[in-house]
């Protein structure tokens, strides 16, 4: 049996909320950079972090990372990050405004996609999303498996 090769991540992703676009319709995008410790940047150049049950904020004009997990670096000693902290998000005062319009309708949320390195510095990558229904999930799942189908047939011609 041939060995499957593993999917290649870009070097300077660091973890990629996977369950996200199942769960969630995302309608926007923005990128943001996070307010880090020095542990908490050397545990994620490690790739030890989880965006899971993660989600943003908006809090007193302020930008919010809650719940994203990263783990405590191995030679932090004392000097080491409580692994569920809240933090900061560095954007635009005219972005906040924005974000935090648009969470005000209901059912909107905003969940970080991914991490990654940029120029240096960890961003952050949030969506502003609707959450999806059992009915639309499966759905999406039928049109997904549909267009693999039409793509296998389209390839042998």
């Amino acid at each position: 049996m041939a060995k499957r090769k593993p999917k290649k991540t870009p070097d300077n992703q660091l973890a990629q909320n996977r369950k996200a676009r199942h769960d969630y319709t995302v309608t926007e995008t923005i990128e943001a950079g996070l307010v880090l410790t020095g542990t908490e940047i050397k545990s994620m150049r490690e790739r030890r972090i989880t965006l899971q049950d993660g989600f943003a904020q908006i809090r007193s004009g302020e930008a919010w990372l809650m719940n994203v997990h990263i783990s405590e670096y191995a030679q932090g000693n004392q000097f080491n990050h409580d692994p569920l902290r809240n933090r900061k998000l560095l954007l635009h005062k005219k972005e906040i405004k924005r974000l935090g319009l648009a969470t005000q309708d209901k059912g909107v949320t905003l969940i970080p996609l991914k991490v990654y390195l940029k120029h240096g510095f960890a961003k952050v990558l949030i969506g502003v999303a609707h959450g999806k229904r059992e009915y639309d999930k499966r759905e999406s799942l039928k049109r997904r498996e549909q267009d693999r189908q039409i793509a296998r047939v389209m390839k042998h011609y």
